[in-house]
């Protein structure tokens, strides 16, 4: 049987985080390791500390790491460093498995020789609000599809989505497509992808792996998230460079506001309107990074941390903003 390890990076653990663990013990394919990169000890140790949680489970690899040495991408590839599986599954820690057969689901395609990457359905739970609901319902159908790139023409940027909430990669064409970017501030995950289809590899969606996951953010929260997404997008043109992504966004709203007429919520439209302004102004000024004032960044980011890196970078010389 071929080998599986699950890399996910911890910040502040939940009761999600648990519930995480504890699935991915259940699961019809059995996994060998699960590696937790974690960030900030204390907060971690102040969750876990002497509930015995942990310790009832021998297959755990815990590393701890600081906020300044947190990294989307740089942060994965450690934790895929510390695995010698045959794949590996990257997760978020609070993406929640749905069922036992996430990991068997999710390896399928891989196995079979369809897919070198796949990547799990999200379901929102109850406590979502309607647009995140219907932003889960638009982006993971439950329609399954094997993408590779010559799709690009016809399916633009959803040519390379594949989400690390949940996903699984094959080590070896991993290795081949040179990891995880060290330094990433977001999208660390559709790069990667977009190497493999590079290599002529394919990406499979697997709609039957299912996981929870969603999110409650605030308009500015919205605002900061997407403009982590559009300096990741300006800062590799060769993987996004011609190919638009917020015309997926125009798409997404005009079928979310035909949804909440049609479901007798008209009075959602307005905030979804708003919602997404935030969205699109955070986005566009993450695409034009490069002209903002350097002190204006890091009230625009989700990530200072990664903005710090950046700084220290610039003054030894070898980077600049």
């Amino acid at each position: 049987m071929k080998t599986v390890d699950v890399v996910i990076p911890v910040y502040k653990p939940d009761e999600k985080t648990k519930k995480l663990i504890a699935r991915l013990h259940r699961q019809s394919y059995p996994v060998q390791r699960i590696i937790l990169i974690n960030t900030e000890r204390s907060c971690f140790e102040e969750y876990f500390g002497g509930t015995g949680f942990l310790e009832q489970y021998g297959d755990l690899l815990i590393r701890h790491i600081t906020a300044e040495e947190f990294d989307h991408g740089g942060t994965r590839r450690y934790g895929v460093s510390l695995s010698d599986a045959d794949y590996f599954i990257c997760m978020t820690d609070d993406a929640v498995p749905v069922d036992e057969r996430l990991v068997e689901e999710l390896l399928k395609p891989l196995l079979a020789g369809k897919a070198a990457a796949s990547y799990a359905r999200q379901l929102a739970g109850k406590e979502a609000t309607v647009s995140e609901r219907y932003s889960r319902y638009f982006n993971y159908p439950a329609k399954a599809v094997i993408k590779s790139k010559e799709d690009i023409p016809a399916m633009g940027i959803k040519t390379f989505f594949c989400s690390n909430v949940c996903a699984a990669y094959d080590r070896k064409v991993y290795e081949r497509a040179g990891g995880f970017e060290p330094h990433m501030i977001f999208n660390e995950d559709m790069v990667n992808a977009r190497h493999f289809l590079d290599l002529g590899e394919k990406i499979a969606y697997v709609p039957t792996a299912r996981v929870l996951h969603f999110h409650r953010y605030t308009n500015l929260q919205q605002l900061k998230r997407n403009f982590d997404l559009g300096v990741s997008q300006a800062q590799f043109p060769e993987v996004f460079g011609g190919i638009s992504s917020s015309s997926e966004g125009v798409r997404m709203m005009r079928r979310m506001a035909a949804y909440l007429l049609k479901t007798g919520q008209p009075l959602q439209i307005p905030g979804m309107i708003i919602n997404s302004g935030f969205k699109y102004a955070g986005y566009q000024l993450g695409k034009h990074y490069r002209q903002l004032p350097k002190r204006l960044i890091p009230r625009l980011t989700m990530n200072p941390g990664y903005w710090r890196w950046q700084g220290r970078k610039s003054e030894e010389g070898t980077y600049n903003y």
